[in-house]
Order: structure tokens, then C-alpha cells, then sequence
């Protein structure tokens, strides 16, 4: 070149060179050694060894950028999957990782750890529904309007990436699937109001057993219950249908409430009647136990004096008979004034006095009475005999 000329800047009156001179004739030489013919030495002479020289070096910088163009990052939560000519080679970890160059290997960047979300019965707004999606029948055969989302990551990129079309796809349909299938195994009552939870774990499993089986290589995070209710067409005939639940329920408890009210009651009753019933039973028992020992005491003293004590028993017997009657028995010939006074209440009164007193006697010296018999008859005599005297006068 001319700046490499030892000569050059030595002769008088001449300045630098032109620089479009210099590219012009750098133009020249390189069109030359591409494309321009050879010297007449058949290419042996140092303009040919400049253009096997430039030539060599140009594809040595071709092959470097090549080779470098093979480098490639792998972020933290991703994986790169190498392909060669289309097949699938390894799965790298994160870190600086280089491959051939294309167009013999390619690499794919997954990214494992990102939370992807598939939606089912609507788009972007529980408004927005997708009906078609979003009715499902219940077990009761009823329809009930619902809409749910699905979180998933990638546990598999080499699945996720070759053994599926289209795998967000599959997450859907295999959601719907087992959402469907869930729901048309319950009452709508358990869909809508306490199944929510169940529903969704029981979805998130039966979701993932459908999915590995596709081998898709996604992994169900999580299945979130947006809205379940009744179509809106039917909204009002269920917002009855709810309210006479409720009106049953509140009857049920109304009647519960009672039952727990009287239940009690009557056992309380049954039970102190069978109290007084075995009190009563008891007391029978006792009393004929004790009439039975009385009549044994008589039997052995009216083996002793028989005439005695068969007054007694019929004297006691008599005033037992008249304590009881209000009949008076009054002469009239007497003209007393005795007529206008209460005697039946003062008799009824003065016999339950004697018995009593009788019974207190007999309770305390029962086998006083027969000794007391004979002053008894002969005051009753006495008495009988002084009537029928005033009589006759």
C-alpha cells in the first residue's frame, strides 16, 4: 500500500495521499482478489498469494462467528431443550451452555416455573361467559351455570413440547372433563353452596391423572371455583325454590326444638310414673303384709276367748258402717229444738275424730282394744235402755 512505500513523504512538493484514492484502489484489490482475474503467472505471483491470503481469513472470521453464534443463556427457572436437525438431543440446565450452530442444532427456552392459567367458562371476565363451556348438569338433573380457572407449571419440556400439538388445549378440555365429570355425580345444593372445596381438589386430582396419562409434562397447581349459580333464566324460579328450603329447614328446626321440649317431659312423667307405680306396689305388698300379720294376731286371740273378740270386731265394725252415713235418727215425740241443728255435719265430724282416735289407739296398743269391750257394751246398754224409758213417759 502507499503508506507502507519507504519513500513515501520523502520527495519534494508532495503531500499526503488522497483518502479516497486510498479507498478507491482498496475497493479495487478487493474486487480483485473475489472476483478479478489472475496475473500471468497463473496466479503464482504475490497478488495471488494476497487473495488466497484475504480469502482465508475472511472465512476463518465467517467459521468464529458461526461458532459464536452457538452460545446461549439459560435463565433460573428454565430449561433448553437442544434439538439437531429437529430431534431432540438433551434438556440443559441453567447457566452459559453453547450447541452447534444452526442449521444443525437449535435450542428451545421453556420456562418451568411460570404459573400459567387456563380459564373455563369465560374469558378475562366472569361477565364474559362461554356458555357452552360453562352448563353443566347435575346428578339431580338440574343446570347450573359455572366458571373456573386453572393454574398449572411444566414439570416435563421434552413432554410438553413434543408429545402434544397444542398441550394449553389439553388443559382445557381435560379441566371441562373433569369438572363435568364431578358435578354429574352431585346434587346441585352440594355443587353451589358447601362442595365448592371437594370440587376443586377432587377436579385438580382427576385433572392430573388425565394429563399424565396424555403425557403432556404439566403439572395442576391449583383449581379456583370463580361463580356457581343457576342460569340466569331460571334465577328466580331457584331464588323460590332456595327460599322454601329455607322455610323447610326452619320448620324442621322449629319441630326439633319442640320435640327437645317435650320429649323431655314425657320422659320425666313416664319415668316418676313408674316411681309411683313401684311405690304403690310397694305399699300394697306392705299393707297386705301387715293385714296378714294383724289377722294372725286376731286368729290367736280369738282363739283365746271367742265370744270377747267377736263383739269387738263387730262393735268395731258397726262404728266403722255408722261414722260414714249422714242419716239421724231423732224421736219426735220429745219436741226437742235439737231438729234445726246440723247434726249430720256434727255427727260426719265427731266420726272422723273417733276413727281418728281409733286408728292412733290401734296404732299404738293394738292388743288393748279387746279389754275395752265389755265397759263399751254395757255403756251402749245403759244408753239404749234410758231412750226407751223417756219413751214410755
Amino acid at each position: 500500500m502507499a503508506w507502507n512505500d519507504p519513500q513515501w513523504g520523502k520527495k519534494s512538493g508532495e503531500g499526503p495521499p488522497d483518502l479516497d484514492e486510498l479507498w478507491r484502489r482498496f475497493n479495487q484489490r478487493l474486487n480483485a482478489m473475489f472476483g478479478g482475474k489472475g496475473g500471468s503467472g497463473g496466479g503464482a505471483g504475490p497478488g495471488g498469494a494476497f487473495k488466497a491470503g484475504g480469502f482465508g481469513v475472511v472465512a476463518a472470521l465467517i467459521l468464529l462467528v458461526w461458532l459464536v453464534s452457538g452460545f446461549y443463556i439459560v435463565d433460573a427457572g428454565q430449561r433448553g431443550v437442544v434439538l439437531r436437525f429437529g430431534k431432540l438431543v438433551e434438556s440443559t440446565m441453567p447457566g452459559p451452555r453453547w450447541h452447534l450452530p444452526y442449521p444443525v442444532e437449535s435450542v428451545e427456552i421453556v420456562n418451568i416455573e411460570q404459573v400459567r392459567t387456563v380459564e373455563v367458562g369465560y374469558r378475562a371476565n366472569v361477565k364474559s361467559k362461554v356458555l357452552k363451556e360453562s352448563l353443566m348438569l347435575t346428578d339431580d338433573e338440574n343446570i347450573i351455570d359455572i366458571q373456573f380457572a386453572v393454574q398449572y407449571t411444566l414439570k416435563n419440556p421434552e413432554d410438553y413440547l413434543f408429545n402434544n400439538r397444542a398441550p394449553d388445549d389439553a388443559v382445557l378440555q381435560a379441566a371441562e372433563t373433569s369438572v363435568r365429570e364431578i358435578v354429574g355425580k352431585n346434587k346441585m345444593d352440594f355443587v353451589l353452596y358447601e362442595g365448592r372445596a371437594d370440587i376443586s381438589a377432587r377436579a385438580t386430582k382427576l385433572m392430573q391423572q388425565i394429563l399424565d396419562r396424555y403425557k403432556t409434562g404439566i403439572s395442576v397447581s391449583k383449581v379456583t371455583m370463580q361463580n356457581a349459580q343457576p342460569p340466569e333464566q331460571v334465577q328466580a324460579s331457584f331464588d323460590d325454590a332456595v327460599k322454601a328450603g329455607q322455610d323447610r329447614e326452619r320448620l324442621k328446626n322449629e319441630g326439633q326444638a319442640y320435640a327437645n321440649d317435650v320429649i323431655p317431659k314425657a320422659r320425666g312423667t313416664a319415668s316418676r310414673l313408674l316411681q309411683e307405680a313401684d311405690g304403690y306396689k310397694q305399699r300394697v305388698i306392705v299393707s297386705a303384709e301387715g293385714d296378714a300379720s294383724r289377722f294372725k294376731q286376731v286368729l290367736a286371740e280369738y282363739s283365746k276367748a271367742p265370744g270377747v273378740t267377736r263383739d269387738r270386731l263387730y262393735i268395731d265394725t258397726m262404728q266403722q258402717v255408722l261414722s260414714n252415713t249422714t242419716k239421724v235418727m231423732i224421736d219426735q215425740k220429745s219436741g226437742s229444738n235439737l231438729l234445726y241443728l246440723p247434726l249430720d255435719k256434727l255427727m260426719q265430724m265427731s266420726g272422723q275424730s273417733g276413727m281418728s282416735d281409733a286408728v292412733s289407739t290401734k296404732a299404738v296398743v293394738p292388743e288393748a282394744a279387746p279389754a275395752l269391750a265389755p265397759d263399751s257394751t254395757a255403756r251402749s246398754r245403759e244408753a239404749f235402755r234410758s231412750r226407751e224409758r223417756e219413751a214410755r213417759q
